[in-house]
């Protein structure tokens, strides 16, 4: 099993998460963050830091978002680690407020 990023990461990227991970498991595009399955250990110290609710433990995935496995499976392996905080995305903040964050 693994963590999952999901869709509430869409516009925000906010890199809270990639801080407290203890492996390069955090990949990002130009749009969000996706974790490589084959590299995250389980440890969870991820979910609590995302200001978004967008992590997810693949075992706990709420069935709207199940499609997020196999796209973080997938775009991971293509794109390059993440392993310190950046900035989040000039989009961040509405699209925090529109989830209601």
């Amino acid at each position: 099993m693994a963590f999952v990023v999901t869709s509430n990461c869409q516009r925000c990227r906010f890199t809270d998460c990639v801080d407290v991970c203890p492996v390069d498991c955090f990949h990002a595009d130009a749009d969000m963050l996706y974790i490589d399955p084959e590299e995250c250990i389980d440890c969870g110290a991820c979910v609590p830091e995302c200001p978004v609710e967008a992590i997810f433990d693949e075992t706990q995935l709420p069935d709207s978002q199940r499609e997020w496995v196999a796209l973080n499976k997938d775009r991971s392996t293509k794109l390059p680690v993440i392993n310190k905080t950046q900035e989040p995305l000039a989009t961040a903040a509405a699209r925090k407020k529109e989830l209601g964050f």
